[in-house]
């Protein structure tokens, strides 16, 4: 079992607020890793928000080779931020010798290209750059996007928060947005890739739980989009319907929960919009899920979901206080980091709902 979490705050705070998020849920994780997504940064990348944003863990070789690819097509460096890490002895980290954060301004050409064209570049680049470092297990690329950052280690939680330093409140390293998980993915093998959470052209998705139509999805989702790639994890499975539904078919967020989990036809028979929702169910059939999970998604535009598999089988809980909203698997991470906060507000989704939270922390339900 895994236990997952989020924070979405009007100012931003350090990872150390993650990690108190999550520690408290230690009993639901077997601390074999960490990994987070960094939203709106600041910090050290307040000044190069608009500039992509390179999270890579390698060899030195492969720092080498990321750099003649990336002097190849014509990006060009403007800043770097590299973790002063802590090696001490006995730290429970399998370790990378290296971790790069780079802001890349875009090849000249494509300075005045549509938002689009760059997107595709983007994920054109960490694709190629994926299968350019595993070609000799040369290292792992995690996300090239804008205004975003990623980590994932291998590891004791809090002992990888030791070796990066990520106790030090010192304002290097904020973020508004910060989605985390503890836990490595011990369903399959041991690799990086398949740690929570999963990133995508702006999307990024961490889940509780397992998906048993796993092999359904991932047949249908090859065909889909040259970007849906690894399945390392059942769970990158929400990450691809997430942004095949809100990306690609350009869908309000609503119908990813009818494309998940749809209504039985039963019910579904009897809503004004079953013709819909019949196409829905028709169409991508094979982008259901199955099984015990909750789902936590951070959107491209900053707002954060949570809905839950279709009985319910994994604990989620939203809380907040007029600075922060935070989401979590368990109630014991909201009590650590806004023990003051109105319990009575707290929602704790069901099975047919999903919750929205909007830049200015205002939290919706949608009821399915």
């Amino acid at each position: 079992m895994c236990r997952i979490g989020s924070i979405k705050s009007k100012t931003p705070v350090p990872p150390s607020m993650a990690l108190n998020l999550m520690l408290p849920q230690q009993e639901g994780h077997d601390n074999s890793g960490f990994a987070m997504v960094m939203q709106d940064l600041e910090g050290v990348f307040s000044h190069y928000k608009d500039k992509p944003l390179l999270s890579l863990a390698c060899t030195p070789e492969g720092v080498q080779l990321v750099n003649d690819y990336m002097e190849e097509k014509g990006f060009v460096q403007v800043a770097q931020w590299v973790p002063e890490v802590d090696k001490r002895p006995g730290l429970k980290i399998k370790a990378m010798p290296r971790y790069v954060f780079r802001n890349y301004d875009y090849p000249e050409e494509y300075r005045s290209r549509s938002q689009e064209e760059r997107e595709d570049l983007l994920l054109d680049t960490r694709l190629e750059l994926r299968d350019l470092l595993a070609e000799k297990q040369n290292g792992f690329v995690y996300s090239f996007w804008p205004d975003v950052l990623t980590l994932k280690e291998i590891g004791d939680p809090a002992d990888i928060a030791v070796y990066f330093r990520l106790w030090n409140n010192d304002g290097r390293l904020t973020a508004r947005n910060i989605v985390t998980q503890c836990r490595q993915n011990t369903n399959y093998a041991i690799v990086r890739y398949a740690a929570h959470p999963f990133f995508l052209q702006g999307y990024t998705v961490c889940a509780n739980g397992e998906n048993t139509f796993f092999t359904k999805n991932k047949e249908f989702q090859r065909s889909l989009h040259r970007g849906y790639v690894g399945f390392e994890s059942d769970s990158q499975n929400f990450l691809y319907t997430l942004h095949y539904v809100l990306h690609e078919l350009r869908w309000p967020i609503k119908y990813y929960k009818h494309v998940i989990t749809p209504l039985p036809f039963v019910e579904a028979e009897q809503r004004a919009d079953r013709k819909v929702l019949n196409l829905i169910r028709e169409s991508l059939a094979h982008l259901e899920i199955n099984g015990p999970n909750t789902i936590i998604g951070l959107l491209p535009d900053g707002k954060m979901i949570t809905c839950c598999d279709s009985k319910k089988l994994r604990p989620v809980v939203v809380g907040g206080n007029s600075e922060m909203v935070a989401i979590a698997s368990e109630v014991c991470g909201l009590n650590a980091i806004m023990p003051d906060r109105d319990i009575t507000k707290d929602i704790y989704p069901h099975e047919r709902e999903m919750v929205v939270i909007d830049n200015d922390l205002a939290v919706q339900r949608w009821n399915q």
